[in-house]
């Protein structure tokens, strides 16, 4: 690699490291602001004049606090998948429970048994407000508490309203981690009666459990043709363009498809039979998780999703009705395949798959799910079977780069007389160079063609197995859960260190050791590039150690991945240098002294 090289490298890896700091920065204002916003919004919940909004999108300002002094009446219904809780406070689906996920999977250092679990995971668990509410004008909210009945499929929640309407919603539940639900307003006077602007409430996006910091939380919208994804950081403004931070976000225009309120690996999404007119979504402060027992820890945050509706006219002795297909489950690709139809088929939105290297992490997610099948192997094994494989398609491209470094590594006498002897002449040194490379048949872009063809599929493989949710929970050799760090122990007081260490300390993981360990050894087995200066070379050895910053806390499934594959590429580079290579370009001796250069 080239100077130019060199500084191209150096900026990247500074901009990484500019990016996690930024990241940082946000964070700690998403805390300052949830710390702010439950401090200032335990009061009542109150909301502004619809009619003054224009479009009708922000109706309600905090989030709603039902009449606690009225006793709450809930109603669980389960089937083979989950289990569902309804709340007569809102009237709506309070959590949902996924029988087969557990709600978290502790690291090897903070028990003593082992992989612990902690009953399963649910979803809107800890918000205020129940998925599928009713808000808007205080018209429509009242003391928030409905007349609950169970019916033979699912459950019916009514309630009257001064002036004549009635408001009932019906849930009936079904397969696949589907509901069909109605709200339905009834005039039953013999009056027009006017219906305010009104949120139905998707659910709240909330974090997993107390490791989880809600990096990956966000509300999701769709108009049928595409997706945007809004998460927590978004909230709190900064970054490249320094905006506020922000107590909403409205999306959609006339055309809202579906919505969805999601973290890493579960979401709550909703499709009307009909499009809504706008979505709305609010980062909202959550109760402390029962385990923390700090008193200097930021509460946890979420984000409430919503329908919007506008306001309208009921006739005397009408109706209006929204019917609306609600996913409560987990973000797992076969899954939301298999319901695609009622979401206009986009998985590869809901699983994070819509970016510029979705197109490589989409493969490879069915490519580990196939091996897996197939092989019976857990995933930690189909990890690194997938990395044999996909370095087995990628050996020939190596194999040739490797080759064409060791011609060049021939020819640098030759190059350093040249750089000798046209050391005033740039462009005639230039010249000569390439007129060497190609009398010789020597491509010096071909050392980087791997790393750049091989690019794509590492984001790609970044981009997967951070949603792939079958990797939560996953075991292989230390490592307790292989969607998170393989932290071993954790050492206390080395809270200072920036980018790895945590607020409890400084974590071992073992795994981004020995990856960072591989490649450090790779890089000293790569020959270098002719004409690079020796402190270039040492700066290219050690640019592993950027790894280490952004990889360390990351998910160990792609510091196993990231180790295998510099594993393989180390096997390959020793192999290649075994074998007996082309023989190496015959050198003027008139020209190798650079004493005996002529002009």
């Amino acid at each position: 690699m080239d100077k130019t090289g060199i500084i191209v490298v150096s900026i990247c890896g500074a901009l990484l490291v500019w990016w996690f700091v930024e990241q940082n920065k946000i964070q700690q204002e998403v805390a300052r602001q949830q710390a702010q916003f439950a401090a200032t919004n335990h009061a009542a919940a109150k909301a502004v004049n619809p009619a003054s909004v224009t479009p009708p999108a922000a109706i309600v300002t905090v989030p709603v606090i039902f009449n606690t002094n009225l006793a709450e009446q809930t109603i669980v219904l389960s089937n083979a998948k989950a289990r569902y809780t309804f709340t007569s406070r809102g009237g709506g689906l309070k959590w949902v429970e996924l029988l087969d996920y557990p709600q978290t999977v502790s690291a090897r250092w903070k028990s003593k048994g082992g992989d612990q679990t902690n009953g399963v995971a649910s979803l809107n668990t800890m918000a205020s407000v129940p998925a599928l509410a009713v808000l808007g004008d205080p018209g429509l909210v009242g003391d928030g508490v409905f007349a609950m009945t169970k019916t033979p499929d699912g459950v019916r929640a009514e309630k009257s309203f001064p002036g004549g309407l009635r408001m009932v919603k019906e849930f009936h539940l079904g397969s696949n981690y589907l509901m069909q639900a109605t709200v339905r307003m009834e005039n039953t006077s013999g009056q027009p009666l006017a219906l305010p602007a009104r949120e139905i409430v998707v659910g709240t996006a909330t974090p997993m459990d107390a490791d989880d910091n809600g990096q990956a939380e966000g509300a999701m919208w769709s108009d049928g043709a595409s997706a945007t994804d809004q998460p927590l950081a978004a909230f709190a403004g900064g970054g490249c363009t320094r905006s506020a931070p922000k107590t909403e976000i409205i999306g959609g225009t006339g055309k809202v498809a579906w919505v969805a309120a999601h973290n890493q690996f579960f979401a709550l999404m909703a499709m009307p039979k009909e499009p809504a007119q706008q979505m709305i979504a609010r980062p909202v402060t959550l109760p402390q998780f029962d385990n923390v027992t700090e008193t200097n820890v930021p509460l946890p945050g979420g984000i409430m999703a919503a329908l919007v509706y506008p306001k309208g006219t009921l006739t005397a002795n009408s109706t209006i009705e929204q019917q609306i297909v609600l996913f409560a489950g987990p973000k797992e690709y076969r899954t939301l395949a298999d319901i695609g139809a009622q979401f206009q088929n986009r998985a590869d939105d809901v699983m994070g798959f819509g970016s510029f290297y979705g197109f490589c992490a989409k493969p490879l997610l069915l490519a580990m799910n196939w091996l897996h099948d197939v092989t019976r192997l857990g995933y930690g094994l189909v990890i690194v079977l997938l990395t044999v494989i996909l370095r087995a398609i990628f050996w020939p491209l190596t194999a040739a780069s490797t080759r064409s470094m060791k011609r060049m590594q021939a020819l640098a006498p030759e190059i350093n007389a040249l750089k000798e002897k046209y050391k005033d002449d740039v462009q005639k040194q230039t010249q000569k160079t390439w007129e060497l490379y190609k009398k010789h048949k020597v491509n010096p872009m071909s050392g980087c063609l791997p790393m750049l063809v091989q690019m794509p599929v590492f984001f790609g493989f970044f981009t997967m197995i951070r949603s792939a949710i079958e990797l939560r929970g996953a075991h292989f050799l230390w490592a307790a859960d292989l969607s998170k760090p393989d932290t071993v122990l954790m050492i206390p007081g080395l809270s200072f260190i920036p980018f790895i260490s945590t607020p409890d300390g400084l974590p071992l993981n073992v795994l981004p050791l020995l990856m960072v360990g591989t490649m450090i050894w790779q890089a000293h087995l790569t020959p270098p590039s002719p004409g690079m200066d020796p402190s270039q070379q040492k700066l290219m050895r050690y640019m592993p150690l950027l790894f280490l910053a952004i990889l360390y806390n990351y998910s160990s499934g792609m510091a196993l991945y990231m180790m295998v594959s510099t594993l393989a590429s180390v096997l390959q580079t020793k192999m290649t240098k075994n074998q007996s290579g082309p023989a190496a370009p015959t050198t003027n001796p008139a020209l190798t002294p650079a004493s005996k250069l002529k002009k």
